[in-house]
Order: structure tokens, then C-alpha cells, then sequence
């Protein structure tokens, strides 16, 4: 059964100029609440300064109508955003890094192993409160400012997250640049050392591979994809990096090649329609 991650609330939304009320997200998700997807990241508890499309994330989860089944999660940088996420009751946290250490300093100005340090608070408190956590890990096959991304790098971080006590990974190219063969490279790497099981992928389209490097990892195991509906979103911190693979496009593509998968097309599309004027694009 392939596991769709919708991300678009958190990730789709991040990097838009255009601050949307908050009305309109809770209304995107509750819209995507009705299409049977297993799990909504529906914002971020960051500082509002420096992502200020996130800073209702209080309101957002205070406001949504959680549908039966569905999780939904949060991405959080230290120990006060654990704080509002419990607050909160949010049902799964996530936490961030990368393979690049360039891109990891001017995404979260901290180094590889100083991220890790602060996600050990983050680690103890969501234990304590028995919250699954997410381990993000962006640039994993290409860096805007290091180029190639060896598998050795990734698993690495991997490996130190793991050993963290992070319960799921999620493999990010972050920039949309990596091939079918480079996907299949880094889980033949990465596989012997984290279980498919524990890891999803996520795909951004800038050169229209998405879809391709899914069904790639698809093919080594991997069940578990993240995807925005309409395919929005970007990184503030990865010049030239469109928006995420598309749930409907993930959604058509893994059916077509025989994969059981929920979604409701017809409700992610009414969903897509809901943000579509307040991002000034038809829906």
C-alpha cells in the first residue's frame, strides 16, 4: 500500500510571498481531510520571523476538523516549537537537516552535527509524550551550492538519526535535479542500513522526474512519498527549486502501475481550488 505524506500546508505554503488568512488554510485542510489521505503536515512551529506564512500554526490546529484516521503533523526546529506543537496536540512531529553542510548553514545556520544537538531535546520531549518524530533530510541527491551529493553523506545523516531515535526519514531532492538511477544508487546504499519501512522519499519536479524517481523508489521498496496537492511549493534556500511532485500526479501514476493507494482526485482538487485565488493561480 503506498502511504501519500500531504505536505502542503507546511511545505507548499512556506516559501509563498503572499501571506494567506488562516481561514483559507484551514479550510485547504480540511478539504484535504475529506480525500483519504493517512497523513497532513499541516504547518510549522518556527519562529515567525522567519517564516511568517507559518505563524498561525496554534490557530491552524486549533481550528481544523481532524478527520478520524488521518494524522496530522508538524514540523518543529528546537525545544519551544515542541512546546506549541504539544500544545497544540499535534500527532506526529518532524524535525530538519541535510546532507550539505553549505546548504544546511544557510537554511538553519547550524552545521550538520550543531542541527543535531538541538533536535536531542525535541527527541526526549516527543518520547516522553509518545509522539512519533520525522527526520527530515533535504539536499540528498544534489545541493544548489555543493553540487552532487554523495549516497555515502546521506547515509551517514541517516545513520545518526536513526541512532537519534528519529522513527521515519524523509529523503528530500530538494532541488529537483536527481535522476531515476541516481534514486536507485542512493537506496542501494541506504537501504542496508535503514528498512524501507522507515523512510519516504520526497520529490521536488523542477526538471519533471518526480513522478519517474518515485515509481524508482517504488521499485526498491519504498511505500511512503510526500507531495503537495497541485504540486506547490519550493525552498527559500535552494535557488531554482520549483514545487513538490503533485499528489494527483503521484496518485494517477502509482494506480496506473497497479499500486493500491488511497486519494479522492475529486476532493484534492476541491481542496486545490480552495488556495488556488488566495495564491493568485487558477485552481
Amino acid at each position: 500500500m503506498i502511504r501519500i505524506v500531504e505536505v502542503g500546508p507546511r511545505d507548499g505554503l512556506q516559501s509563498e510571498a503572499a501571506t494567506l488568512p488562516t481561514d483559507v488554510k484551514v479550510a485547504y485542510i480540511d478539504a484535504l481531510s475529506s480525500a483519504g489521505l493517512p497523513e497532513i503536515e499541516a504547518s510549522a512551529f518556527v519562529s515567525p520571523r522567519w517564516v511568517p506564512q507559518l505563524a498561525d500554526a496554534e490557530e491552524v490546529f486549533r481550528r481544523i476538523r481532524r478527520a478520524p484516521g488521518v494524522l496530522y503533523s508538524a514540523l518543529v526546529p528546537n525545544e519551544q516549537g515542541l512546546e506549541r506543537a504539544l500544545a497544540a496536540k499535534v500527532g506526529k512531529v518532524a524535525v530538519f537537516t541535510a546532507a550539505s553542510e553549505t546548504f544546511n548553514r544557510k537554511n538553519i545556520n547550524a552545521s550538520i552535527a550543531e542541527s543535531l544537538q538541538r533536535f536531542e531535546p525535541v527527541l526526549r520531549g516527543a518520547r516522553a509524550a509518545k509522539l512519533p518524530v520525522r527526520g527530515y533530510i533535504s539536499t540528498a541527491f544534489w545541493c544548489p551550492y555543493e553540487g552532487r551529493i554523495e549516497p555515502a553523506k546521506v547515509v551517514d545523516v541517516s545513520r545518526r538519526l536513526v541512532d537519534a531515535g528519529v522513527d521515519e526519514l524523509s529523503i528530500g531532492d530538494t532541488i529537483g535535479k536527481a535522476s531515476p538511477d541516481e534514486v536507485a544508487a542512493l537506496l542501494d546504499a541506504l537501504l542496508p542500513v535503514v528498512p524501507a519501512s522507515r523512510l519516504a522519499l520526497h520529490f521536488h519536479d523542477t526538471f519533471h522526474r518526480a513522478v519517474e524517481n518515485a515509481t524508482a523508489a517504488w521499485k526498491r521498496g519504498i511505500e511512503t512519498f510526500d507531495s503537495s496537492a497541485g504540486g506547490i511549493g519550493g525552498c527559500p534556500y535552494a535557488p531554482g527549486a520549483s514545487g513538490n511532485v503533485a499528489t494527483e500526479a503521484l496518485i494517477e501514476a502509482f494506480r496506473a502501475a497497479g499500486a493500491e493507494i488511497t486519494g479522492d482526485l475529486a476532493a484534492i482538487a476541491a481542496a486545490r481550488k480552495i488556495l488556488a485565488p488566495a495564491l493568485g493561480r487558477r485552481g
